[in-house]
C-alpha cells in the first residue's frame, strides 16, 4: 500500500481508536462532552480527509482530463 492509502485508515484510527482514550464526560468542549466532541470533530476531518484522498487519486486526474 502506498502512503496515500494509509491516509484513508487514519479516520477509522482516530474515531474508533480514540474512543477508549477520550471515554470522559469532562470538559466540555463548545457544549458537548469530551467524546462527542471527539466523535464530530472526526466526522468532519473524514470529511476533509476524503476531500485529499479525492484529489490525490490518479484515477480522479485521467477522468478530470478527459
Amino acid at each position: 500500500m502506498k502512503a496515500r492509502d494509509w491516509l484513508g485508515v487514519v479516520p477509522f484510527l482516530g474515531m474508533l481508536g480514540g474512543i477508549p482514550f477520550v471515554n470522559q464526560v469532562e470538559p466540555y468542549v463548545l457544549g458537548m462532552p469530551f467524546v462527542l466532541f471527539w466523535i464530530v470533530l472526526w466526522v468532519a476531518l473524514t470529511s476533509l480527509i476524503m476531500f485529499v484522498l479525492n484529489k490525490l487519486d490518479p484515477a480522479t486526474k485521467k477522468e478530470e482530463s478527459s
